[in-house]
């Protein structure tokens, strides 16, 4: 197993990697991350990497990453804690990314869709996201105008949106199909 990569918390909850040659490998291997101001980045880049705190707790529970904070090294219940502050919904979300990186599926942010998540088969790059989740408590109520909305942003983006229900006897994946009568 290889040692650890190094990652800083910054004060916004940014984690960034700066080391670039642990940043293509974080990138390259899985695609973890984002490399700073690049959109589309190919294998060899050269900027710091930047992950959201929902990857870097999942990369630290795996032992891929070590997290400072300054001089202080952060214990997964020590990011969780952050992650919590700065993230609405942190453990259902969570769960949900867990889950679908469990399962073998490529998962990144999805604020570029408003949603929470886009989810790759292979990654990006590789193939579009065939998936956009939303992950959702079994409380939340979704009106017929939040699924008018969720169909026709998947519809335009040609992607199936998915509500993924979080809680604690599991998660439930409900897809959405549209068709045309």
């Amino acid at each position: 197993m290889a040692a650890p990569v190094e990652v800083e918390l910054l004060a916004d909850g940014r984690l960034v990697v700066w080391s670039t040659e642990d940043s293509r490998n974080l990138f390259n291997s899985d695609f973890y991350g984002k490399p700073l101001g690049n959109p589309k980045p190919k294998e060899d880049f050269d900027e710091p990497l930047i992950l959201d705190l929902i990857e870097g707790i999942y990369l630290l529970e795996k032992k891929a990453v070590m997290v400072h904070s300054g001089k202080r090294k952060l214990t997964v219940a020590a990011l969780r804690k952050v992650a919590r502050e700065k993230m609405e919904g942190f453990d259902a979300k969570y769960s949900v990314y867990n889950d679908l990186r469990e399962k073998g599926f490529v998962v990144t942010p999805g604020l570029k869709y408003g949603c929470d998540f886009a989810v790759y088969e292979h990654g990006p790059g590789i193939d579009h996201a065939p998936y956009i989740i939303q992950v959702m408590s079994r409380g939340d109520q979704m009106s017929a105008l939040d699924i008018v909305k969720a169909g026709r942003l998947a519809s335009t983006v040609r992607k199936t949106f998915i509500a993924a229900i979080s809680d604690r006897g599991g998660i439930e994946y409900l897809e959405f199909k549209w068709w045309k009568a």
